[in-house]
């Protein structure tokens, strides 16, 4: 398979989008999949149901970043080394990457499961919701092999220009998952349990997907463990990028924990109330990702074979592109707010407390769609300095400064403004970042 023909230099905009628009489907679908859980679980009218699924939420997105260090990581890694025609080593690096995953997923899972009680306790669990966050919990951390290695192929699929496959492959778990929400949380009467068991189900068709996929479609990309080892400086490279990558949900699972923390003493209604809102923002928040890392294959083959003009080119078109859709949607999202909250719980609290927190969240979304995206362009060329700072600031160390300055200082209204401020801070050390890296750069 010609890479000349995979990656059209000469028509930027048209091939962007034929890699990012099945990335985007696949969001969507994923999107659906999460609405439709919270929907679900929702639906059964028990509020603390609802929230301790939801305060379950850092340890999922904790294996995501898991699964991420070797998927992105692995992904860029292997797009610059396809720009440079080195199928070779691809082959290498993408067994490595496969098997590593599901080593990490054992390694994570035993002891999170020993520690169930305490890191619930962290997490925020009350009397009133910990049998729920129990159960939820105890069934995702078990699947933790499972979930952690679904990341693996969707990405590195992806770095040879197959979007579809890899739409293919998430669009799949994600239906299995809906069809499986209604059948095992209600109609069998598992709760939580049977929620988070339909989410394992789901991330092991995608598991086996992806394998067929490797093995039948792809030109490069092995599952042979004989092929699986890399040098010391592809596993450098790896981790530079994975690693930076990971950061981002490692730091949201954190900040989801200072702010369930934080919502302790007003209630467990409030706790539900920001599950269904961060679930709701995924509206906005997926599609600026699928956009963001839909590029990336293309940001790496670019800057893999020395094409720095059109891969600022690229980046221009990007950027105003992202931004206009974060506005779009967002405004939308801002305008519904009350609706949208509405149909997932009656609870006139809930959803009075839920319509004020979305609008604050999606009030800073532009910021965060340059946020995303300069943080792709960092971990595709290589940069993982940048993409690191990046990683530890909107989600990280600036929301944490931020977090903590604004509650202090306004307590429950802190809270609400955070979020936000800390996006347009981080879209500026963005810019900053960009500016240095790739003025110094040419």
């Amino acid at each position: 398979m010609s890479q000349r023909a995979v990656f059209d230099t000469d028509r930027l905009a048209p091939t962007y989008f034929r890699l990012a628009l099945p990335v985007v489907f696949s969001m969507v679908v994923t999107l659906v999949y999460n609405l439709a859980d919270t929907y679900f679980i929702a639906r059964t009218g028990d509020a603390m149901l609802v929230a301790g699924v939801s305060l379950c939420a850092p340890v999922f997105t904790a294996l995501m970043a898991l699964g991420n260090i070797y998927g992105q990581g692995g992904n860029s890694l292997i797009a610059r080394l396809l720009g440079g025609g080195d199928r070779n080593s691809v082959r290498r690096v993408s067994a490595f990457c496969f098997y590593v995953a599901i080593l990490t997923g054992i390694a994570v899972a035993a002891p999170l499961l020993l520690l169930r009680r305490p890191v619930l306790g962290l997490l925020g669990a009350s009397e009133n919701t910990f049998a729920h966050a129990r159960d939820y919990y105890t069934v995702i951390v078990a699947g933790a092999p499972v979930v952690i290695l679904s990341f693996i192929h969707t990405n590195l699929i992806r770095s040879e220009g197959l979007s579809t496959l890899s739409m293919a492959a998430t669009v799949s778990g994600s239906l299995l998952n809906i069809a499986l929400d209604p059948l095992f949380i209600s109609v069998f009467g598992w709760g939580a349990r049977g929620a988070a068991l339909a989410t394992v189900l789901g991330y092991a068709l995608t598991d086996v997907l992806g394998i067929y996929f490797v093995k039948r479609r792809t030109a490069a990309l092995s599952v042979d463990i004989r092929r699986a080892r890399v040098s010391r400086g592809e596993l450098g490279q790896i981790f530079s990028v994975g690693i930076t990558a990971a950061i981002t949900n490692i730091a949201t699972s954190v900040c989801l924990v200072f702010m369930n923390q934080f919502l302790l003493p007003y209630g467990d209604g409030k706790i539900a109330a920001l599950g269904i809102v961060l679930k709701v923002t995924m509206v906005v928040q997926l599609m600026l990702v699928g956009f963001s890392f839909g590029g990336v294959p293309l940001f790496g083959y670019l800057y893999g074979a020395g094409e720095r003009e059109k891969l600022k080119k690229l980046l221009r078109f990007c950027t105003l592109f992202l931004c206009g859709l974060a506005l779009a949607e967002s405004l939308a999202v801002f305008l519904l707010a009350g609706p949208l909250i509405r149909g997932f719980i009656g609870d006139a609290a809930i959803v009075a407390d839920g319509t004020a927190m979305l609008r604050w969240q999606v009030s800073g979304m532009v910021f965060c769609a340059v946020v995303l995206l300069y943080t792709c362009l960092f971990q595709a060329s290589g940069k993982a300095l940048q993409a690191l700072a990046l990683s530890l600031s909107r989600q990280g160390l600036i929301f944490v400064a931020v977090f903590l300055v604004a509650t202090r200082v306004a307590g429950y209204n802190g809270f609400l403004v955070c979020q936000p401020a800390a996006d347009a801070l981080s879209a500026a050390l963005a810019l900053i970042l960009y500016r240095k890296a790739f003025k110094q750069n040419n």
